[in-house]
């Protein structure tokens, strides 16, 4: 009997009886628990509340579901016991600098339980014998784009995490064709598995070439587009959770799936505006990657150096400051001795803001995540839109290892693989200090001539040490 099968059975039997009554109602309590944790997660103050919350429904749509299921509690027991070992400690234990990378794993992990739930289902139903229509493409559908979220989160890890170079690998001019060739076959053989009574290596088929889709899909998307490839994958895995969720005629996956893949479509969707690129264009191969150094094109550009007393000095006696935080602080862990900063600052009656880029960092909302840890007011985060207007009435603004998010080339360098992507306004402040360890290229591998500005010095180092020592200089002062 399949899994469809078992629940719709359990669903019979329970006629008229008190769990007819009771699955339901926990059912609508677990779904208002989703969407009210969701909306607690607009701020940093209510997103650990909202986390729990919205944790609170999810268990209780699970007990709600176990009361229907009549399967072998063992297995079960040891997937709770096995699931809750491996992704307590983890979650527990990683660094805010390698929040991406758990993100892309553990949204892998959702998207590949799916694709399992639809192979489990085919051997369940003897291949899909007597099975209704909806099922059967439901449950291909979660197989395809659930193996494609998987295996294509893997590689985001791979490439986040550096066992992957950043930089986009592709085949060229034959990478689309080849995609699309190879999505066509697994459609091909999900119609064939699905005629019913065909043999199980055709959902095997459909499994493996959508595995190969997704690695190939986001092996060509470079390092500076991983955040809309991360959310564009979540969004895919829960499109992929509310079709098995159709399949298994079970009402929570659908409610859950369908609210994380509208979410993660939006986001994906606000995110590619923010860049000004269209999401296709993103699919069909980003730019990006790591690179030692500016590209050598002939032109000698000298850059001017500072120290923490000169930096110190500047924003001391500055009216406004405001902070641009990128990758470079979540490396060097330095939001912490950044907030330090700015009540020194705020003690000296210097107004401190943060500008924060919708794709600053590894994943949406990084910046702010790294800030609202050090517990930075949210009233201080202030998105590009509000702040842009606001850099040249800026006195100094202090850039934090942000390097593609500023480099004013998007703005007035047509030959520039950034141009036409919006930008902090950084280069119009009357001065700029920016944060760095060395002259190297952000995740888009190309030059920033805000570095090279006659308004521009650059502090080298590591950040939080850098920002350690202005701390101090400020005190002296």
């Amino acid at each position: 009997m399949s899994g469809h099968a078992e629940i719709l059975a359990a669903t019979d039997t329970l006629g008229t009886g008190p769990l007819a009554v009771i699955v339901p109602v926990l059912y609508i309590i677990a779904f208002a628990l989703f969407i009210y944790g969701l909306s607690g997660l607009t701020g940093p103050k209510t997103a650990v509340r909202g986390n729990w919350i919205a944790a609170v429904g999810m268990a209780i749509a699970v007990g709600a579901t176990l009361l229907l299921v009549q399967a072998n509690w063992l297995l079960i027991i040891l997937g709770l016991v096995v699931g809750t070992i491996l992704g307590v400690p983890s979650a527990r234990n990683v660094k805010m600098t390698q929040m991406p990378q758990m993100v892309a794993l553990f949204n892998g992990v959702g998207g590949g339980a799916v694709a399992l739930i639809a192979w489990a289902e085919f051997r369940n139903t003897d291949g899909f014998v007597d099975t209704a229509v909806y099922i059967v493409i439901a449950t291909m559908f979660a197989a395809i784009v659930g193996s494609i979220s998987f295996w294509g989160s893997l590689i985001a890890f791979g490439k986040l995490q550096e066992i992957l170079p950043g930089r986009p690998i592709g085949l060229g001019r034959v990478q689309q064709p080849l995609n699309l060739l190879l999505l066509v076959l697994a459609v091909v053989a999900a119609v064939v598995a699905g005629l019913g009574g065909a043999g199980e290596i055709w959902v095997i088929a459909v499994l493996v070439l959508a595995a190969v889709v997704g690695v190939l899909v986001v092996l060509p998307i470079g390092g500076a587009d991983m955040p809309v490839v991360i959310s564009l994958l979540n969004a895919m895995t829960g499109l992929s959770a509310a079709a098995a969720g159709l399949a298994l005629n079970n009402t929570a996956m659908i409610v859950a799936g369908m609210i994380v893949g509208a979410s993660g479509s939006i986001l994906t969707n606000q995110m590619a505006v923010a860049m000004n690129r269209t999401i296709p264009a993103i699919v069909a191969g980003g730019f990006g990657g790591t690179q030692a150094a500016a590209a050598d094109d002939g032109v000698e550009r000298t850059v001017t150096s500072t120290s923490a007393a000169d930096a110190a000095i500047q924003m001391a006696y500055a009216s406004q400051v405001i902070v641009v935080p990128g990758y470079g602080m979540a490396v060097a862990q330095a939001q912490h001795a950044v907030k330090d900063m700015a009540k020194l600052l705020e003690s000296k009656g210097v107004e401190v803001k943060y500008a924060i880029h919708p794709v600053a960092g590894r994943m949406p909302g990084h910046m702010n995540v790294l800030l609202a840890e050090a517990d930075v007011s949210y009233d201080a985060l202030k998105e590009m839109d509000d702040i842009n207007d606001e850099f040249s009435r800026t006195d100094v603004t202090l850039v934090i290892g942000a390097n593609d998010v500023t480099n004013p080339a998007a703005r007035n360098d047509p030959s520039s693989p950034i141009y036409g992507m919006p930008i902090l306004n950084v280069d119009e402040s009357r001065n700029v200090i920016v944060l760095k360890r060395s002259m190297g290229s952000g995740f888009a591998g190309i030059d920033n001539p805000l570095f090279f500005m006659d308004n521009t010095s650059m502090l080298f180092g590591d950040a939080k040490q850098s920002v350690s020592q202005v701390s101090e200089e400020l005190k002296a002062l």
